[in-house]
């Protein structure tokens, strides 16, 4: 239980002070504005320069008087202190960059092998807005997440699934609906500029102040219909249709799990604590729209999922630049293992509850391109438990990275710092995870590639994905490729035309591709 209480303290804490200090002196006497200096390769203590503010807020805030160039200064320290690739960086002037563009350029330009960028995930945001989103899952727009299968023309954008409680639920939307038209643009083919605009503006609002008219397509029953909407504040619910599935050889329980935020702690105790009582012998867990966050849940759920197999075993192991091989450059304190954590922790259930546990040996997790960070986590981290983990869908988007929110002058900056590893000492999947009939390399697990299934509700026995996962356990075949099914749809990047945003996910979504630590 020490172990356990003190890697609480290490990981999950909401001020670092509790945790034992940080490495940022707030005594420390800042040089004047006038005597800043960008100097090429010569880099300051971090300490010397944060929260003092070009516009510093009142109130008990700890911002300092200071000016634009404190700010990029303390960007430029902290990253060549923190930032995972840290000697990929070029040291640019600040000067000749806002503030913005100079965080954007913190980065590697590196590739992976595959050619892809080695860091997509560098991103900042209000401190206000991150923390609203962070601990309740609050956010702007009308509780359905729309994904952009086309989005040149013919364009296809279909609801992959609907938030209670929200516009979108009240106007009877539900997974599967495509738009047809948005305040009469035609979504499918238009591709002038404004009505592209148009568009963007009433899939990913970023205000409440207009009524946006739709209409959607229900390509099962052949019917169109219309409905008009106003963007609201939505609170997401991160865990839905937890049911138990009887089939002739036990019983398996099954959920849909979307976010990794604060809120999904006691969601997650509920489902499992159903679950359990129900005697499943089998487990389903859908996390195929669900982009990560904050770490410590992940191990929390892959404990409930293999109980007792779990204990004295590594969740995750941290690995940060190699300035610190030994000592957490966050905390200032010696890096130790994420166990697998068996109580709650103050997210959303009250600290030191104890977390009920199927004890399983084997787990079916059902995945797309959008399961990333700390759900790859949760299937690294059983792997390295020897529990078998079963995937039905498609690669996973490949992130075994994270980070520690960083808050200066009312923005929160978020930039790799670790990459995270198993009991065994695996986390080279940064290509993702994908299912194999014969898996060879460590990324490749047992399991079947099944298109995304949009003519089945989610939950639904006959859903594509579901189906392969219950066909799978019962006889360890996969269905047939069905490519022509009429909503089991694959992104087309063959298209030409203008095209709308592809689900911007906005920042939080983003930010939360990465596996989040919290200790600030």
């Amino acid at each position: 239980m020490s172990l356990i209480r003190s890697s609480i303290c290490v990981f999950i804490t909401l001020s670092l002070s509790g945790c034992g200090g940080s490495n940022n002196d707030k005594s420390s006497t800042p040089p004047v504005a006038s005597d800043l200096e960008w100097k090429q390769g010569t880099f300051q203590d971090q300490s010397l320069f944060k929260d003092f503010c070009a516009n510093p807020r009142s109130g008990s805030f700890p911002d300092k008087n200071g000016s634009e160039l404190h700010e990029k200064l303390w960007l430029r320290s902290w990253s060549n202190d923190t930032y995972l690739w840290f000697d990929e960086i070029v040291d640019n002037n600040p000067n000749t960059f806002s503030l913005v563009d100079y965080f954007e350029q913190l980065k590697t330009n590196e590739q992976t092998p595959s050619g892809a960028n080695k860091d997509n995930f560098h991103f900042s945001m209000s401190t206000e807005e991150w923390e609203q989103r962070n601990q309740s899952g609050a956010s702007l727009g009308y509780g359905a997440r729309f994904e952009v299968i086309n989005a040149t023309p013919p364009r296809k954008v279909v609801v992959a699934y609907i938030e209670p409680n929200s516009p979108a639920s009240e106007a009877s939307i539900r997974r599967g609906d495509v738009i047809q038209t948005v305040n009469g643009v035609d979504v499918i083919n238009s591709n002038s500029e404004s009505d592209i605009a148009i568009i963007n503006s009433a899939l990913f609002p970023i205000s409440d102040d207009n009524n946006y008219s739709f209409e959607f397509a229900r390509p099962n029953l052949g019917i169109v219909f219309g409905v008009t909407m106003t963007p609201s504040v939505v609170v997401s619910s991160p865990v839905h249709n937890t049911k138990v599935i009887d089939t002739e050889t036990g019983k398996v329980g099954y959920f849909q799990f979307n976010r990794h935020i604060a809120t999904a702690e006691k969601e997650l105790f509920d489902s499992m604590s159903y679950l359990n009582e129900k005697n499943v012998t089998d487990l389903i867990v859908d996390l195929r729209y669900n982009g990560g966050g904050l770490l410590a849940l992940a191990s929390q759920l892959a404990y409930m999922v293999a109980g007792s197999n779990s204990q004295t075993s590594t969740f995750e192991l941290l690995n940060f630049n190699d300035k610190h091989p030994t000592i957490n450059p966050i905390t200032g304190q010696t890096i130790q293992p994420i166990p697998f954590y068996n109580v709650g922790l103050d997210f959303s259930l009250a600290p030191n509850t104890l977390l009920p546990s199927l004890d399983l040996q084997r787990v079916f997790v059902l995945t797309t391109d959008s399961t990333c960070s700390a759900s790859e986590a949760f299937m690294n981290g059983l792997k390295g438990i020897d529990v078998e983990v079963i995937q039905i869908g498609g690669k996973t988007c490949g992130k075994p990275y994270g980070f520690y929110p960083a808050p200066n002058c009312g923005t929160t900056y978020f930039t790799i710092q670790f990459q995270g590893v198993n009991n065994k000492g695996f986390g080279d999947y940064s290509e993702g995870f994908s299912p194999n009939s014969n898996p060879i390399t460590g990324d490749q697990l047992h399991g079947c590639s099944v298109l995304d299934d949009f003519s089945h509700q989610l939950g639904d026995n006959n859903e594509a994905l579901l189906k392969a996962a219950l066909q799978y356990r019962n006889n360890q075949t996969c269905p047939q490729p069905n490519n022509t099914s009429k909503l089991a749809l694959s992104r087309n990047k063959e298209l030409s035309g203008k095209a709308i945003q592809d689900r911007p996910i906005l920042k939080f979504e983003s930010i939360m591709q990465n596996k989040v630590l919290i200790s600030h």
